[in-house]
This record gives C-alpha cells, structure tokens and sequence, in this order.
C-alpha cells in the first residue's frame, strides 16, 4: 500500500462544514502524521498511547492542525474505542 501526502484540494475537500470524515488511527507510532491511503482513506498515525482517550485526543489535535480548523469544530461521531472512526466537522 502506497501512502500520499495530503494535497491543497483533498484538505479543501474535506474541510466543508458538516462533512463526516473517516479515519484508521494507528496509535504508538514512530511519528505523528496524516496521509492518503490508496483507496483514499485517511490514515492517522500518533505517538501516544490508547488508554483513557489519550490517543484520541491526540488525532483530534493533529487532525485539526492538517485541516487548519480549531479542535473543537471536529467531534467524534463513532469510535472512541477503535482504531476506526469517524469524525465530523462543525
């Protein structure tokens, strides 16, 4: 699997108020990054560890920084204890 920086119109794209977007969160990574996935998913991977909402704070933070939006614009619809979710943007 081949992963893609994020570009101007994919951020755009994703940044539209009421838009839901999904991720696949990979916790205790070597480095906080976000990237495209072949089959367009966003990949989310973060140093912290999953225990008591640390790993989910800490994709909200670096979601929010790559989207330029604030953190708390991004709610957490679905997920809170799997690496797969689903955010949406207020």
């Amino acid at each position: 699997m081949t992963k893609k920086c994020l570009c101007a119109k994919t951020i755009a794209a994703l940044k539209m108020p009421g838009s839901e977007i999904a991720v696949r969160v990979t916790p205790k990574a070597s480095r906080n990054e976000v990237t495209l996935a072949e089959d367009g998913s966003l990949r989310v991977k973060v140093t912290t560890v999953p225990e008591n909402g640390k790993a989910n704070a800490a994709v909200v933070k670096l979601l929010a920084k790559t989207l330029g939006v604030a953190k708390s614009d991004l709610q957490l619809i679905r997920g809170a204890a799997s690496r797969e979710k689903l955010f949406r943007l207020s």
